[in-house]
């Protein structure tokens, strides 16, 4: 059974023909009966009736023709920071661009273009403006194919709820598409929300970036943009992802983040192991623990750090003279004399014996469990530990190396540095803006572990937020997601809602992210912890499936028409037949192929749990006060402000 009614638009508007017809016979009967050739009685109500269904013809071919004129699309708009400023003034609505939701109807019409060349279809110019259709089409020169959004001739202000984004959203698109654009929108509303916004850019955009300035001139304090990049380190902030923990375990789990990953997963638990007997020392010396000094007490070894920490701990056991105890000055008096085999040859004489009388003579139940690990890594073969932390060492280094070293382990005591010194609970309580750029063309590999270590940062505040309350609503938008997404991205996009991030994550193919964590099925799972899709021109077949999947299936109407003939033996003998049947059939709701073929700006989205809509993002011009056009209307050519309520033609 059939439920809605079938149509095909992609045809003559053989509806005029008829409504000329009648407008024919209303003459005819219009004069005959002015003449008196007929009675006024016959000729009134025959001429109303011509003229009603003159009215009613005439209405259906231009309903044709209307939908014929949006095959040529709309072109790419351009609007001032200004101009986009009424579309977004309700706080709790985000704002998609223009466009309509996305109905079986719609798809109907898309499958049955597939039959047809599209461009024998269009209409003239000049006819739309005769019809109305005020919006310029999409010059021939664009990207895509133009009848993809030309499939509704009415679109209106895409909104939907803020409260329908917490559980994050998913921006996929292949290179030069617009997700560049699409994230200036969506960052641009978030600053004038009055969120903390952190946009982390593998390749920094300079669009993108101009235009989280210009939000933040508009509509924030002067200081409210914050910068970090690693090739212009002068010209940003200093950024210290070690500064904020409620553990001191926290920092081992954030580098052991940012290392390579093992089959076994070995190496990675030896490298967690040596980052934290480190930082435990270092806060057992009440001394904040840094990037700069984990890679020096990690490489040149825990010397220093245990004889500190010992030193400290006899003068809390044995008082101030501890010294002088007997054992003691044995132990000291043959560890100078060399009686005592060195582990290392960093190991100084008074380390030897200090070691020595905590083995030999501290009982069990006064002994320092970070003074244990301590002696235990103390003891341990310097060439094999050096073997299981090769893995930790060279990403230390990446992060520690030059002006980086300065940037992301900062000295506050460093009166030569003007720079500020942010970390991520002052930009949260601040409401500041931070734009960190990755620089990954030039060293991908530096700034994989910048992104990663952030995002580590970033997670372990949102557990904070979760264990001692929020201050404001974060908006986390990463471009490039497979460059930097790692286990404490995975977790912000699973637990991050209710700590209050909202994140969006951008990416071009399915595959990146494949290869970044391991497998499709890996991958797909990350995908997963985000409840909002928008897909921009996607070339990749297997990132197209995966979004139509999202999107589901639909019923589709067919139509299969016979007609044959044959003559018999006797002359003049003739039959023939003729045989329609209209059939349906579930089909995607969005062609897989269409995905490939959308113009730059336009996308599809499914939002708010499975709400389906077709959309274009307007370019940002942060330097334009009046709004202008490249083969589109301007903003009042927009017909309905307000909600997503487009209905179909």
């Amino acid at each position: 059974m059939l439920m809605r009614r079938y149509e095909m638009p992609w045809r003559r508007a053989y509806e005029v023909y008829a409504a000329a017809v009648w407008a024919s016979a209303l003459l005819f009967f219009a004069v005959t009966g002015g003449l008196g050739l007929l009675p006024r009685q016959l000729a009134l109500p025959l001429a109303a009736f011509c003229l009603a269904m003159g009215v009613l013809r005439l209405a259906q071919g231009v309903h044709t023709l209307v939908l014929r004129a949006s095959l040529s699309g709309r072109g790419i708009q351009v609007l001032s920071t200004r101009a986009v400023a009424r579309w977004t003034e309700k706080p709790d609505a985000v704002f998609l661009g223009f466009g309509f939701e996305w109905r079986p109807v719609h798809s109907q019409r898309l499958y049955e273009l597939a039959k047809v060349d599209y461009r024998e279809f269009t209409v003239s110019p000049r006819l739309l403006q005769v019809l109305g259709y005020d919006a310029r089409p999409q010059p021939d020169a664009e990207i895509g194919l133009p009848y993809i959004h030309g499939v509704e001739p009415r679109e209106v202000p895409l909104h939907r709820p803020l409260q329908n984004f917490e559980g994050g959203t998913l921006l996929v698109g292949t290179t030069q598409s617009g997700k560049g654009v699409a994230l200036a929108n969506l960052v641009t509303q978030a600053v004038r929300r009055g969120d903390v916004v952190i946009v982390i850019d593998p390749k920094n955009s300079r669009r993108l970036k101009r235009v989280t300035q210009r939000a933040c001139e508009d509509w924030r304090e002067p200081d409210t943009f914050l910068e970090f990049h690693p090739a212009f380190p002068e010209a940003g902030v200093r950024l210290d992802f070690t500064f904020n923990w409620q553990k001191p375990t926290e920092i081992a789990s954030r580098i052991q983040s940012i290392m390579p990953p093992d089959t076994a997963g070995a190496f990675s638990a030896f490298g967690w192991d040596a980052v934290n007997v480190v930082v435990q020392g270092l806060v057992e010396l009440e001394e904040r623990p840094n990037l700069v000094k984990l890679t020096k007490y990690i490489e040149g070894g825990i010397e220093p750090v245990l004889e500190a920490t010992l030193r400290r701990f006899y003068e809390r056991l044995l008082g101030t003279g501890w010294r002088d105890q007997p054992e003691m000055k044995k132990l000291l008096h043959d560890a100078h004399r060399g009686n005592m085999k060195r582990p290392s040859e960093a190991a100084s004489a008074d380390l030897l014996a200090l070691v020595a009388f905590y083995e030999h003579h501290v009982p069990q139940s006064q002994r320092n469990k970070v003074l244990d690990a301590q002696v235990r890594t103390f003891r341990h073969n310097r060439e094999h530990y050096q073997k299981i932390t090769a893995n930790l060492l060279p990403v230390l280094s990446m992060l520690t190396s030059g002006d980086l070293g300065r940037s992301l382990s900062p000295d506050p005591f460093d009166a030569g540095d003007a720079r500020p010194i942010m970390n991520f609970e002052k930009i949260e309580r601040a409401g500041h803006v931070l734009y960190m750029c990755l620089d990954s063309l030039p060293d991908p590999s530096v700034a994989t572990a910048i992104g990663a270590l952030a995002l580590a940062d970033l997670a372990a505040r949102a557990g904070m937020r979760y264990n001692l309350g929020g201050y404001r609503r974060i908006s986390l938008f990463v471009d490039e997601v497979s460059n930097v997404i790692n286990q404490p991205l995975i977790e912000i996009l699973n637990k991050g809602a209710e700590g209050g991030i909202f994140t969006t994550c951008a990416m071009q193919t399915l595959a990146d992210l494949a290869k970044r964590l391991g497998s499709e099925d890996a991958a797909r799972m990350a995908l997963g912890n985000l409840n909002n899709l928008i897909a921009l021109r996607s070339k990749d077949r297997p990132t197209q499936d995966f979004v139509v999947e999202t999107f589901g299936k639909t019923a589709i109407h067919s139509v299969r028409v016979g007609l044959s003939s044959g003559a018999d033996a006797h002359l003049g003998d003739f039959s023939s037949s003729y045989s329609t049947q209209l059939t349906e059939s579930f089909e995607e709701m969005v062609p897989a192929d269409v995905l490939g073929k959308l113009p730059n700006l336009q996308y599809f989205a499914s939002v708010s749990g499975g709400r389906i809509i077709k959309g274009r993002f307007p370019i940002l011009d942060p330097d334009a006060d009046e709004p202008k056009a490249t083969g589109s209307a301007p903003p009042k050519a927009i017909r309905t402000p307000g909600a997503m309520t487009g209905q179909p033609s």
